[in-house]
């Protein structure tokens, strides 16, 4: 369902105001006495999170961000606070960072936490959106959609619970039965929740949930407020996990580089090995790739998956920039064209019915698009203005280098197979001999991570891609990415990169000049006239092989046991390898798919919130394969 932000409005008395509601976002007695008091002091925060590695908070309603930013606030003030606060919220009708920069205004002591949330504010798409804050101390995960629909897709273990919403005379759905079950299944054992609201209804309901619930003295007009909590089993109530916070990842292209300086924020201690000398020399190693997502009139999994892969790829860019880390990328837009006039109606179509911002995506004419591309096309199309082009070995090295020392490299390290040994995996080296050992492994070796037996059940092929490099001038059309059946660079260091090929299960690693052929083709296509008097033979060029997968999404998560299994098993419930993971079956997309991919298998490892809704989590699970056979017949890009 498309967002429909909400527009700044304020009552007579000059609290904001929802219009689509008819109710104000706060009490008229003080916005941050009310989270104070109600929300803070109602959990009993911040004494509950001292002493804890994590703590994860929960609310029904983000509005204007005024309870995340007291606790933000509380949790800074705090010299016993945990190590990372987790605020995960729902909200069906978003700000603007424009309008939010005018509310925030009128609270002063939150100026740098509002500034530094607006700065890391998201597109206004639907779904998930997981923002870093505070060197990465502070998670925000917000889920921009219907909270019924949210807080069933969200996984996650709430040890607070803020029930803010409208009233419940005015947004009934927030306060229903179906919203307190949801919440009693997030909640961690012994949970509690505040809420302002004592309306017998809602009492009534979360008693039903599970919840033992209070009246408490109130704040500013209201004489009183609800406290609850979730009785927690003995056998529910059990310390947070020690995973021993190593681990080793084999592969330092695009997936290894990303989980592993994913789990270097984390505190973990990394050990990276790869049988090249340096990062990014596989399938990662090519000039230039893009980052933009591929829509869908009835946003699939594909479509949500590449939408959050590119939102959070361009946002992980950004933060390495400012860690002093920079890639070599530019959002210079990506331009989609359409193949004939029906598949044009269609991209028109998904643009109209996803309403998706134009800043992310919108339909272009043909004489636009001719623009854009600097070249006559016949054809309009899709325009990403936020996406552009990545070098994806640059990628890899900020990779590294944000991790530190944290990170050891083991570079020039072939590991032949891997052993388990006690608590430990051991990655041996062709003699036998040990090379690295720690009680996680990662395999993210691309196509390889089939040689290794532990993962040979894994439908993982090797995908061949041949990109041809071109001689182009600086500043030279297209300024642009340009995709239709391949894609285009701009000129970057004086070449521009066309492709690709797509060919399973072709291990000839020469360059062709019948692939150069067929980029040129590709091109000719997309920018007709461009590739004219371009000799295939006379191209430089590169090949990579790329992992994929049958359904043409990525396998990211605890690789599943090779035993006989009822199809009738829940996912969950599947027996997986004790201590191994994969990060696999990227395809074409691992530039799309690896900064998130890497923070979904690193908040797996940590029992975080997911940076992902459930069912797409479940959609790259490699025990998905194990209840539903794949096939390889029809792998393409």
């Amino acid at each position: 369902m498309p967002i429909v932000p909400s527009r700044l409005a304020f009552a007579d008395d000059g609290t904001p105001w929802s219009e689509l509601f008819g109710d104000v976002y706060h009490s008229a007695s003080g916005a941050v006495g009310q989270a104070q008091h109600v929300f803070l002091a109602g959990n009993d925060l911040p004494r509950r999170w001292r002493g804890r590695q994590r703590f994860v908070v929960l609310e029904t309603g983000f509005g204007l961000g005024l309870n995340f930013l007291a606790t933000w606030a509380a949790w800074r003030d705090d010299p016993q606070r945990c190590a990372r606060l987790h605020f995960v919220s729902c909200e069906l009708h978003p700000f603007h960072a424009e309008d939010l920069a005018r509310l925030h205004a009128r609270w002063p002591e939150f100026e740098a936490l509002a500034r530094a949330l607006r700065a890391n504010w998201p597109e206004l798409t639907p779904g998930v959106h997981r923002l870093h804050l505070d060197d990465e101390r502070v998670t925000l995960t917000l889920y921009f959609g219907d909270a019924r629909d949210g807080l069933a897709q969200l996984a996650l273990r709430a040890d607070a619970l803020y029930l803010d919403g409208f009233s419940p005379s005015r947004n009934p759905e927030l306060w229903s039965p179906r919203i307190f079950h949801l919440l009693a299944r997030l909640a961690a054992p012994a949970a509690t929740l505040a809420t302002w609201s004592v309306a017998g209804e809602v009492r009534e309901g979360l008693r039903r949930a599970g919840f033992e619930v209070e009246k408490a003295p109130g704040f500013g007009g209201k004489r009183q407020m609800l406290r609850g909590r979730r009785a927690a089993s003995a056998e529910e109530a059990a310390p947070e996990a020690d995973s021993g916070r190593r681990a080793l990842v084999i592969g330092a292209g695009i997936a290894g580089t990303a989980v592993a300086e994913r789990l270097a924020a984390r505190g973990w201690q990394v050990h990276l090995i790869d049988a090249a000398d340096g990062v990014g020399e596989g399938a990662s190693g090519n000039h230039a790739g893009v980052l933009r997502p591929l829509p869908s009139l009835d946003d699939n999994r594909m479509s949500r998956l590449t939408r959050a892969g590119t939102l959070y790829g361009w946002a992980h860019i950004a933060r390495l920039a400012a860690k002093g880390h920079p890639v070599r990328a530019e959002a210079t837009g990506v331009l989609h064209l359409a193949r004939d006039d029906r598949q044009l109606e269609k991209m028109q179509a998904v643009v109209e019915r996803l309403a998706l911002p134009p800043t992310h995506l919108r339909f272009v004419t043909a004489a636009e698009a001719s623009r854009l591309a600097g070249w006559p096309v016949p054809l309009g199309g899709w325009w990403f203005a936020g996406s552009g082009w990545v070098q994806p070995p640059s990628l890899c090295a900020a990779n590294l280098a944000a991790g530190g020392a944290a990170i050891s490299r083991h570079f020039g390290c072939r590991v032949a197979r891997l052993e388990r040994r006690g608590d430990d995996w051991y990655a041996l080296g062709a003699d036998g001999s040990a090379l690295v050992s720690a009680p996680v492994a990662i395999l993210a070796a691309g196509a390889a991570v089939r040689d290794f037996a532990q993962a040979q059940g894994l439908p993982v092929v090797s995908a061949r891609g041949q990109v041809s490099l071109l001689a182009a001038q600086d500043g030279s059309a297209p300024r642009v990415v340009v995709c239709r059946g391949g894609y285009v660079s701009p000129a970057i260091d004086g070449l521009r990169c066309a492709g690709a090929t797509f060919s399973v299960d072709d291990d000839e690693p020469s360059l062709r000049n019948a692939d150069h052929a067929e980029n040129l083709d590709k091109l000719e296509a997309m920018l007709p006239g461009y590739a004219s008097g371009l000799d295939p033979a006379r191209l430089g060029g590169r090949v990579g092989f790329r992992p994929a997968s049958p359904d043409r999404l990525p396998l990211v998560g605890a690789v599943p046991r090779a035993v006989p299994i009822d199809p009738a098993t829940p996912l969950h419930a599947i027996a997986r390898v004790p201590g191994l993971h994969v990060m696999a079956g990227f395809g074409a997309r691992g530039l799309v798919w690896s900064a998130l991919a890497g923070e979904l298998l690193t908040s797996q490892l940590e029992g975080d919130p997911l940076p992902l809704s459930r069912d797409l989590a479940e959609a790259v699970d490699p025990a998905r394969f194990v209840l539903r056979p794949p096939s390889t017949r029809g792998i393409d890009e």
